[in-house]
């Protein structure tokens, strides 16, 4: 009777472990928190669902001569799902939600989900092409914690200010002209004619005009703000509330309120800038003296993507130069594998350098804010104040 008991319970076990292996295997050998970076790539599932940018991800809809899906999907069988998302935040919230595989976060969404649990290490090793990444990025600590990789470059650039030419005969030098009431160039006050981002995250772009403006403030870092730094870039997003005709965070709106609301001046990415100026439209872009944000984005997997062969197979394919150079060229950016700058024809040799290849070092790139000042010191305002605080500021 004994040794039947322990017959079963012998055969119960084994059972359970075959269970085990066949869902590991299902999954592609590894992947997850528990089970660390997957160590293979199995057969793709049939699709790829992914959270990007506007204008990130094109198959030739808007454009023929764009398109970087088409070619990936015949040749690895794996459908492209876009899920366009307006701010990082969103993508946030996507992905808490799940349900996707990958999102193209930029620095301040990336730490959040590295953080929270929500993506997966990345082997590296099952990526052929990440030794042509650009060294700038290949440990950048928007992706790169404790020496784990999560996620690989996509693309990087400036959140430039955009104006109107017409408003602005001579290119604006300085944020002022969004955060200062003025008579422009055309006899018109910019009141109710400027844009800012909507987004808890602009309060950067206040702290980095201030450090320039007031430097008895001792801002270092816009993304490091004490209670008195921080203070002071509320306050003057506070006065700028009364001259923003929008806060925006649909790059199609935007352009749309530069086409036909008057809008003369805002910060901007330069696919919008790009979009406007293929049409003809009197409007082009500047770096100010008191330098720019930016953002570096980095295509991420969820911790329980659906289909994490796909996955990895979009995650090399997107490290392509031909596919990194067609995307700069569409986006304005600047591709995160060098070789891109001579790969596309639609990008031209000259691409990287209009689009700010060299630019790298005067970037002050977003990233999540946190009580750590960088200095040994937890005495600066978290990201959560910063949303409350924007909130407030949008509320006014």
């Amino acid at each position: 009777m004994f040794q039947r008991h322990v017959s079963r319970r012998m055969s119960f076990v084994a059972s359970l472990l075959i269970v085990f292996t066949l869902i590991l295997s299902a999954c592609g050998g590894a992947g997850g928190a528990a089970g660390g970076p997957k160590q293979s790539i199995g057969q793709g599932e049939g699709q790829v669902d992914i959270i990007a940018w506007a204008g990130y991800i094109e198959r030739g809809e808007s454009d023929p001569a764009y398109d970087w899906v088409t070619q990936f999907e015949k040749d690895t069988g794996c459908k492209v799902n876009v899920k366009v998302a307006a701010t990082s935040d969103e993508m946030v919230t996507l992905m808490n939600q799940g349900g996707f595989d990958l999102v193209t976060a930029s620095g301040d969404a990336s730490n959040r989900l590295i953080s929270g649990g929500k993506v997966q290490e990345v082997n590296i090793s099952l990526i052929p092409s990440w030794k042509n990444v650009d060294e700038r990025l290949q440990n950048a600590p928007w992706h790169t914690v404790n020496g784990k990789h999560y996620g690989t470059p996509y693309q990087w650039g400036p959140n430039v200010l955009m104006y109107n030419t017409a408003a602005f005969p001579t290119p604006p030098t300085s944020w002022e002209v969004v955060f200062k009431e003025m008579t422009l160039a055309d006899g018109q006050s910019n009141k109710g004619r400027v844009q800012a981002y909507d987004g808890p995250i602009y309060i950067a772009d206040a702290a980095l005009y201030l450090k320039a403006t007031k430097p008895e403030l001792g801002i270092t870092d816009p993304y490091a703000l004490t209670k008195p730094q921080f203070d002071a870039a509320v306050a003057l997003l506070t006065e700028q509330r009364a001259l923003v005709q929008r806060y925006w965070h649909d790059a199609a709106v935007q352009v749309d309120d530069f086409t036909n609301e008057g809008t003369v001046a805002s910060g901007s990415w330069p696919y919008q800038v790009n979009l406007l100026k293929s049409s003809g439209l009197p409007v082009d872009s500047t770096i100010p003296q008191e330098g720019v944000t930016g953002w570096a984005d980095t295509t991420m997997m969820h911790i329980n993507a659906p289909h994490p062969n796909c996955g990895y197979k979009w995650m090399e394919w997107s490290l392509n130069p031909r596919s990194q150079g067609d995307i700069a060229a569409w986006f304005g950016s600047v591709p995160a594998v060098p070789e891109a700058c001579m790969s596309s024809d639609l990008l031209t040799d000259t691409g990287c350098g209009v689009n700010g290849f060299d630019n790298f070092a005067k970037i002050a790139f977003w990233k999540t804010p946190s009580t750590d000042c960088g200095n040994g010191k937890n005495e600066c305002v978290p990201y959560s104040d910063w949303t409350t605080a924007y909130l407030g500021i949008k509320g006014k």
